[in-house]
This record gives structure tokens, sequence and C-alpha cells, in this order.
């Protein structure tokens, strides 16, 4: 796997708007469309930037899919909607051959002391070591993006697995690990698909994920469920962790066809 491009290339410099989105982002849907992880990664990449220094923590974002995300060139812009020491509100909008594919917005809130009330969070995943590798996907799944993740399924029911970048998210530069939550979120879908690829189409039309902490680490966990619907629409809810335990919820809403 050491001849996988990086995510993204960047066109203008690591501080331009303009990167080249590599066969690495393509699948597992179309071969000539990103999955929308590493985009949303690299809105995610934005915001930080913006927010750096703020004194401030990721609590919220939400991508809006507004169609499919072609690789090949895209530019990224970022502002700041709502300032505040306090809460501060963040937008971001991915754009590729002259129209918006992706829009995000993110709630940033002011660190603070609350470790001795802490209460709620999900009991931990077995590790990552104890996972089976999966490198068989069948027919139906086109390669790029799942080539560029290690995935390691945990023994029991489906729906539940680690996942780890095998490239950076910008070449060169080492992603964070909100960057490598926000790839792994948007796999939610897959890792509790329920449907035959090869015959349905369940793609997601956004993603929000729900922070309690910043997480930290390279691997991801992913235990996540679907509920199909009786008319063309689903949900995938997923409890999203890293290597210290559970720091995030991830949830999103599909439309389900026949292909």
């Amino acid at each position: 796997m050491s001849d996988l491009a990086p995510f993204y290339l960047p066109l203008d410099g690591v501080d331009g708007h303009r990167f080249h989105a590599t066969a690495s982002t393509t699948g597992p849907w179309f071969a000539d469309a990103q999955h929308v992880g590493p985009p949303t990664a690299l809105l995610a990449r934005a915001m930080e930037r913006l927010a750096n220094g703020s004194g401030t923590q990721l609590s919220r974002m939400t991508v809006e899919v507004l169609g499919p995300v072609p690789a090949g060139e895209v530019q990224v812009t970022a502002e700041v909607e709502r300032p505040g020491r306090a809460i501060q509100l963040v937008a971001a909008e991915m754009r590729a051959a002259g129209r918006p594919v992706l829009r995000a917005r993110s709630w940033w809130v002011a660190v603070g002391d609350t470790a001795a009330v802490s209460v709620g969070a999900a009991e931990p995943l077995s590790p990552a070591a104890l996972g089976v590798a999966r490198t068989e996907w069948g027919d139906g799944w086109v390669r790029g993006f799942i080539d560029a993740v290690e995935w390691r399924e945990l023994p029991g029911p489906p729906g539940t697995a680690w996942l780890r970048q095998r490239v950076p998210l910008v070449a060169d530069e080492d992603p964070t690990p909100t960057q490598r939550l926000m790839v792994a979120a948007d796999c939610a879908n897959g890792v509790a698909a329920p449907l035959d690829l090869r015959e349905w189409l369940f793609v997601n039309t956004e993603l929000t994920v729900h922070l309690h902490r910043a997480p930290v680490g390279e691997w991801i966990g992913v235990d996540a469920s679907t509920v199909v619907g009786p008319a063309g629409s689903g949900t995938v809810s997923a409890l999203l962790h890293d290597e210290h335990g559970h720091v995030a919820r991830g949830a999103q809403a599909l439309i389900v066809r026949r292909r």
C-alpha cells in the first residue's frame, strides 16, 4: 500500500484554497466521485485553522452533501460566522467545477475544566489489536478510498470496526485527530451496511458529528447501526471512539434506491 497517494495534493501551497483530490478519495459507489469522508476532513482542516489559538474546541460539525463530489480540483473556503470568546460558529464550503458540492457549519466552545463531573460516555470498544483486518470487499465496491484506510472489524454483531488512514489527508502533512475522526465518521454507513451494494444505493445526504471531548490518536472506532425505512429513506447512528474511549456521536440521513 506504500504507493497510495495522499487524499489531497495542495495546488497553491499548504495555505492555499485549491487542492487536487487523488484516486485515494474515490469510491465506493463511483470511480470518479469522492467518498465524503476525505472532503469532510478537508473542511474540518480549514475550520481548525480559523479556530486555532482561540481557546475553543469543536463540539459539533454538520456537512450537507449538495451532490456528487468529483475527484480532481476542488476549492475550500472557510469563515467565522459568529465570533466570540465562549462560542464560535464557523462555516466552510467545497466547490468543484464552479459549483458548491459540500457546505459545513461547526460550533466551537471555550475549553473548560469539567473533569470532576464528566458522565455518560459509552463503554470503550475492544482494542483495535483484537480486530480482524478486512482486505476482501467483493463485487460492487469501487476501490480507491477503501484501500487508503486500514479496516479492522471487531468480533460480534456487524457494524463495529476500527479505522486508520494509510495516507495523509494533505500531502506532507500529518492529519490531526479531528481530521481522522471526520474521515471515519462518514464510514459508519459502510461499516453498518445492511443491503447488498450491487443491488442497492444507500447514500448519505449529510453527516453530523457531536463531540464531548477532543479526539486523540490515529485509530477511530465506529460502532454503527442502520435503519432502512419503508419509503426510500434511512438513518445511520454511530458511537465514535478513539484509543481512550468514547469521544463522539455521528449520524447520517440516507436516500435508499434500487440500482
